[in-house]
């Protein structure tokens, strides 16, 4: 390993997204896979695995295009949240092996290292390189490591060898170099396919074409892969700022024992940590809170919420359910907590955001409250049916989610909408009299009688089944209710179907 001669290592986590998928789908590992932008026919596919690539399928193709010439293929979509949280999980992994970092965002998966002074520590750079292989192992992830002396030579070696090499010389790289495959490099898909039309399948290929032209005939992404693969035109490594976790501990006047009041201690340093990860743009993704016992014994808890998060409220109610928990044997004079965050969302750290006039999470917790305590049937919405009675026109199915507020323009003089309120099964009504000379009672005396009638809306039907012959009308009461009701002329009574609000 030589201390004079800088050396810049890349590691390729080969389709970090492709490797998500599979830990999701260990059944897949055999067959042809790929993940699509879209899991819909006319999705992208974005990556595929070696599997893939022998059945003639490449990034950039339809999803129905990859299927027609394979039909084993399985795909799926990763979330770009999923793919943020793994980087930075595989980021904190390689800090360990060196502490200048720079993760590439345009290729997920791909980071440099400076891979300089490390003589003391590893006797060799295969040695090293084989470290940070194991390492990313461990945690399910395969990588190819390739250390060499530029970012671009170290990068293609990488992205095309199918295991972790190391250059002794320059001259070793700038040769492997011109051997490349073109559509090993993560090129635009267009360009991609013209320079293999054009028979210019290899690094080596494209470093020969004139430099003058390719600007002008293949863009400006070409003439930055034709710079770089002469050696200029890639600045130096930008590391990534090593983050350490955020850790806030207090010292207590007096010996604690009530979990109650534990949670007011623990609330303040909380309140503390998500400050310090909100600065730093990232959302929590883990809490270890100790407790040091009166009787110098330490009692350390961990947990982790659902999804990366800068709520407090609902961290604290995590915390509180943990101390209910816990059998303190002392009483606590210390407390200290520990907290470790990602790449936060944009609308969690826009804290500025014009807040919603509907909180959309209090909803779903409401819902779910309310499902718990009456039934999974206890939550519904009306559905449209095609019906021959007004009743058998929609039926009751179970509401999932609340759908997003739509935007109505407003007139200038708008008009309220109607609501008809149903009953089923239908009221009976008091018989009405022949000649009501004091008017018909309807709806009982405080409601007053009946003075305006429309109707009848004849309804009849059902012979292939029971026959139905209804009469509706819209009456309306003295104290304006307008009742909806109908006579059954087969069973001759008076039924209240419903009621106009």
């Amino acid at each position: 390993m030589s201390l004079t001669a800088p050396r810049i290592a890349c590691v390729n986590v080969p389709a970090l997204p492709l490797q998500a998928l599979l830990r999701e789908h260990p059944d897949w590992k055999n067959a042809p896979v790929a993940v699509v932008d879209k899991d819909k026919p006319q999705g992208i596919i974005q990556w595929v695995n070696e599997r893939a690539r022998i059945d003639r399928l490449l990034p950039g193709m339809r999803y129905a295009t990859g299927l027609s010439l394979s039909r084993n293929l399985r795909a799926g979509a990763v979330a770009e949240t999923d793919i943020a949280e793994t980087v930075d999980l595989l980021a904190r992994r390689l800090w360990c092996f060196s502490p200048r970092i720079e993760p590439s965002y345009r290729e997920p998966g791909v980071f440099w290292l400076d891979a300089s002074g490390l003589k003391k520590v590893y006797p060799s750079f295969e040695r090293w390189a084989e470290a940070i292989h194991g390492d990313l192992l461990e945690v399910g992830f395969d990588a190819i490591v390739a250390v060499g002396f530029s970012r671009f030579g170290s990068y293609a070696a990488a992205m095309s060898h199918g295991e972790s090499i190391v250059f002794q010389h320059a001259q070793q790289e700038r040769a492997h170099l011109r051997t490349v495959p073109i559509d090993r490099l993560g090129l635009d898909r267009k360009l991609r396919d013209m320079l293999l039309k054009l028979g210019v399948d290899t690094l080596g290929a494209f470093i020969d074409l004139p430099a003058s032209g390719i600007r002008k005939r293949f863009g400006p992404e070409a003439h930055e892969l034709h710079q770089m693969a002469q050696g200029c035109g890639w600045s130096p490594i930008d590391p990534q700022p090593l983050l350490e976790p955020v850790e806030q501990k207090t010292l207590l006047d007096y010996a604690e024992t009530n979990a109650a009041r534990l949670l007011g201690i623990i609330a303040p340093l909380l309140r503390g940590v998500l400050a310090e990860l909100c600065t730093r743009q990232e959302a929590l993704t883990s809490l270890r809170f100790s407790l040091l016992l009166d009787n110098k014994r330490k009692q350390s808890e961990g947990l982790s919420p659902a999804s990366p998060t800068l709520d407090a409220r609902q961290l604290l109610s995590l915390i509180r359910l943990r101390l209910e928990t816990l059998s303190i044997a002392a009483g606590v004079v210390e407390v200290h907590i520990r907290a470790e965050g990602v790449r936060a969302p944009q609308e969690q750290l826009d804290l500025f955001r014009e807040a919603p006039r509907r909180n959309r999470e209090a909803i779903r917790h409401a819902f779910a409250t309310i499902r718990a305590e009456l039934g999974n049937d206890a939550i519904v919405r009306a559905r449209l049916y095609e019906g021959h009675l007004p009743d058998a026109r929609f039926a009751w199915e179970p509401l999932d989610h609340m759908a997003a507020p739509s935007t109505v323009a407003i007139s200038e003089s708008p008009t309220r909408p109607m609501v008809r309120r149903l009953h089923t099964p239908p009221l009976p009504l008091p018989p009405r009299a022949r000649h009501e000379p004091d008017g018909w009672l309807i709806a009982g005396v405080g409601e007053g009688p009946v003075e305006e009638s429309i109707g009848p809306h004849i309804v009849s039907g059902g012979w292939w089944r029971k026959e139905i012959e209804r009469a509706y009308y819209y009456v309306r009461t003295r104290r304006g209710r307008w009742l909806w009701i109908y006579y059954d002329l087969k069973r001759r009574r008076w039924f209240l179907q419903g009621e106009v609000q």
